[in-house]
Parts: structure tokens; sequence; C-alpha cells
């Protein structure tokens, strides 16, 4: 008894070729529409360009809050004479 590691042959005595992912599975057309990330191949561009985006936006917004915080204790100030100055925040207390 002899086992082989071949593929079994197709009615054309060819081995069936299989294609990754469900690709090859069969489904309908509302499925596909709804789930196209599952049957398109993958683009590397628009990947890379996506990643650069978001990590983009994610540091903008981590600066826009470092920027909030750090202007948080000041408030603009008019002097006796009419002039704008900042000045930071102080308590009664201290």
């Amino acid at each position: 008894m002899k086992m082989s590691s071949t593929k079994p042959p197709t009615e054309n005595g060819t081995p069936k070729e299989r294609k990754p992912g469900l690709r090859s599975v069969q489904t309908t057309m509302l499925f596909r529409a709804v789930n196209p990330e599952l049957f398109i191949k993958p683009n590397k561009p628009v990947m890379a360009f996506g990643l650069v985006a978001i990590t983009l936006c994610v540091a903008y917004l981590g600066y826009l809050h470092a920027t909030v915080e750090n202007k948080k204790d000041l408030y603009e100030a008019i002097d006796s004479e009419g002039s704008r100055y900042m000045r930071r925040k102080t308590s009664k207390w201290d």
C-alpha cells in the first residue's frame, strides 16, 4: 500500500489548481458587494498610502492635544495701557 502526495486529477487529467482566499468559493453577488476586501487582490501602494495617511492623522491629533494642554493655563489679558498680553492663570489660594 503506497501513499502518494500528488493532487487528485480533475476530469481533464490535469491537477486542479487551488486559488487562495475566497475567490474560488461559490458566493452570492450580495456577499461579494458587501465584502470586497475578501475577493480583491491586495494593492501594496494603496495600503502604504493609507498607513501613512492614518499615521499622520493620529500624529496631528496628538499634536493638537499637546498644544491645547499647554495653552490651557493661559489667557489673554489687557493692561491699563490697552495692550494685550498672554497671562498664566493663578489661583487665589496660592
